[in-house]
């Protein structure tokens, strides 16, 4: 019997994260039963499900979300739940969503004017999305049992046989497409967590982004995507390098971060690249498109300081070169769990 414990690291969104899934979880049920029709499943550590049925591919995806404080500058735990599990559908190319389900844990003498708060702030995010509600579950705890609330919704999209995007499809010589500035959630949600009066405005950047994918690929061929949530723009761009065995260079002055986030994260000891996003996408593009992917983002209503960030090499395959204007180095993913609760 081993005396090991589940950690918060565990929870990471990085390597601690990815081996406690591999090691517990995919070795019991990824792709259990040899379905031929689960087109990409468990074991793929993607952002969703993909299972082929006739002409048409279906997209499954599941989040669980737990923030403190529950309400935060620029959205709430309602808002991040929409926005979650439709970016997870849409980073995958089903930018419809089809259906969303909803399943709400609330801790006993929770407000309800709040809990109300945070439906009405669901709401629009799905009328913000083009999506809805449809099916869900509600089931209170005792006071004590857990803290405030927790929502899990489950997204559901529809898409044309064999045109799901995975995030394992990047090719040398594609380039790098970041939808916008990095860091905003994370930092906001520290700063507001722990009560600092930093200088600046600091604002969540939850929101569904779906609209920013369909511009992309309606624009030009984009060969991967990934939400940069847990771990950050790092671990989001480690992974997809590691998944399709190639390597990257990204040129740090490219990647777009608000001066606001990138004082207040120097001054809490935190890179804005290791942090949450909630509103942003990393897209593989083919390098002849790259630009016209960019200009189409940039005409969104949250995409106007889309760039190319990098390119994807033959060479230094898994890994991540961060070229500073004053040298390189590996740009690795972050090591345990700086902010717990913050998607």
């Amino acid at each position: 019997m081993s005396d090991e414990t589940v950690t918060v690291a565990h929870g990471s969104g990085a390597g601690k994260t990815r081996e406690f899934i591999e090691d517990r979880i995919c070795s019991r049920f990824a792709d259990a039963g040899g379905d031929p029709d689960l087109a990409v499943g468990l074991g793929a550590l993607d952002d969703g499900a993909v299972h082929d049925l006739g002409d048409q591919s279906v997209v499954v995806t599941t989040d669980s979300h737990v923030v403190s404080p529950l309400s935060f500058p620029g959205g709430d735990i309602g808002r991040l739940a929409v926005a979650g599990t439709v970016n997870d559908l849409a980073v995958m190319g089903a930018t419809d969503p089809l259906s969303l389900t909803c399943s709400l844990v609330v801790e006993a003498g929770t407000s309800l004017d709040l809990l109300e708060e945070i439906l009405d702030s669901m709401q629009a995010a799905c009328e913000e999305a083009g999506c809805a509600i449809t099916t869900g579950d509600t089931k209170v705890m005792g006071s004590g049992e857990i803290d405030g609330i927790v929502i899990n919704t489950t997204g559901v999209g529809v898409l044309p046989r064999g045109e799901h995007v995975p995030d394992a499809g990047l090719s040398p010589g594609d380039k790098l497409v970041l939808s916008g500035p990095v860091g905003d959630h994370g930092i906001t949600l520290l700063a507001e967590r722990e009560g600092f009066d930093i200088d600046g405005d600091l604002t969540s950047d939850v929101a569904p982004i779906n609209d920013i994918v369909d511009a992309a690929l309606d624009t030009g061929t984009v060969t991967a995507m990934k939400d940069p949530t847990r771990g950050g723009l790092a671990t989001a761009l480690n992974e997809m390098v590691r998944k399709a065995d190639i390597g990257a260079t990204v040129d740090e002055t490219a990647i777009p971060v608000r001066e606001s986030v990138a004082a207040a994260g120097e001054l809490l000891g935190i890179d804005p690249f290791d942090v949450a996003n909630e509103g942003k996408v990393v897209f593989g593009v083919d390098a002849a498109d790259a630009e016209a992917v960019v200009e189409a983002i940039r005409s969104t209503q949250r995409g106007s300081d889309a760039a190319v960030i990098g390119e994807v090499t033959a060479d230094n395959a898994g890994r991540v070169v961060l070229d500073t204007g004053f040298g390189r180095r590996y740009l690795s993913e972050p090591e345990g769990e700086q902010l717990p609760r913050i998607c």
